[in-house]
């Protein structure tokens, strides 16, 4: 009705005004909303760009689910977003895809942590929270490599500690053979995320290092 459009605009002057409100520094950087579509990626800099994920975008909360929270990630300038299907192995809860022509791709799984603990609703769960490395793999590894991970699929396995801008966070790290993926799995209040990274064997030969940042980068923001 009346007045509709006027709201709208507010709205919008709203979440621009969250957004200068973000922490300052490149990697946060937010452009501005274009043809439907709310676009992640900063300003390339020495050949990298980072995605954050744009507040407002959708994606699979589930009825009664809070917002997912933004996360952020490093790719080679000229990696494009591509479009998730719900006919994707991981399905609904692949939140973004990027592709590198002649590199390789990767995907985000946002996951409930119900899926791995019986937390209550509004719980903030840390990853060790939900259990070993070895337990988390086996949870997501066949929706998202296509199939069961045998021992000698797996290369290695570490978990590393980062000081996100959510405070300190545990990463579990995985990097496969066959195929050959990198994985950075984390928890925050009530998702557990997955970033994944695959590669062909001649990609992973000629790109080894650059696959690696983009595992390397994962971060929840929110």
């Amino acid at each position: 009705g009346p007045g509709g459009g006027r709201r709208e605009a507010l709205a919008l002057g709203g979440a621009a005004a969250a957004g200068l409100a973000a922490p300052a520094g490149p990697a946060w950087a937010t452009q501005g909303y274009t043809a439907g579509r709310i676009p992640g990626l900063s300003k390339a800099k020495d050949g990298w760009q980072t995605y954050t994920r744009p507040e407002g975008k959708q994606g699979g909360h589930g009825v009664g689910w809070s917002e997912i929270p933004p996360y952020a990630f490093d790719v080679p300038e000229g990696w494009e977003e591509t479009p998730v299907s719900i006919a994707d192995g991981g399905g609904t809860e692949i939140d973004v895809r990027f592709k590198g022509e002649g590199m390789g791709s990767m995907f985000v799984v946002v996951a409930p942590v119900l899926r791995f603990t019986d937390a209550g609703f509004g719980a903030d769960v840390r990853i060790k929270d939900i259990g070993p490395p070895e337990k988390l793999l086996m949870g997501f590894a066949p929706e998202i490599l296509g199939g069961p991970l045998e021992d000698r699929d797996l290369d290695t396995t570490y978990i590393s500690s980062k000081t996100c801008p959510v405070g300190d966070l545990d990463f579990y790290n995985y990097v496969t053979n066959r195929p050959r993926a990198i994985m950075s799995a984390t928890s925050y209040k009530n998702r557990a995320f997955v970033l994944c990274v695959k590669a062909s064997a001649l990609q992973w030969r000629k790109h080894e290092a650059e696959l690696r940042r983009i595992g390397e980068s994962f971060q929840i923001i929110a």
